[in-house]
């Protein structure tokens, strides 16, 4: 017999969290609003209750969470080398064997390197919040 914990809503929650800020923080360093919202419409890294069945273990769910982890670093990060590209590669095929639709490549973001063209876009972090 094999027991297999179920994910846990909390786990749901930061995947979700951890894509949003994909969409607030990282894309909009290297891509324009417009080809945000592409993605948006094409549903990248769009998780829905269908995903969090496919990886609906604890084990799966936390994979998830660390492949995006991963890209998110990798992507904040300032150094671009070989070692980052194969990290990379490695962390959006998993996510891609997930389910979740990952269509880039490495490359694509090193040659844009941190445009920042929006920084008062619809997909751009807030400098401040406030409180109501």
């Amino acid at each position: 017999m094999k027991i297999v914990f179920a994910s846990t809503p909390s786990q749901e929650e930061e995947i979700s969290e951890l894509i949003r800020y994909f969409y607030t923080n990282v894309f909009p360093a290297y891509f324009t609003e417009q080809e945000i919202k592409e993605y948006e419409r094409l549903k990248v890294l769009h998780a829905s209750s269908r995903h969090f069945e496919h990886f609906g273990t604890l084990r799966e769910a936390f994979r998830v969470m660390a492949c995006l982890q991963t890209l998110i670093f990798i992507l904040e990060a300032s150094d671009y080398d070989d070692f980052h590209a194969a990290l990379f590669s490695k962390n959006a095929a998993v996510l891609k064997d997930y389910g979740l639709y990952f269509p880039f490549e490495y490359d694509q973001f090193v040659t844009t390197q941190n445009l920042k063209n929006d920084l008062f876009g619809m997909y751009s972090k807030p400098a401040n919040q406030m409180l109501v």
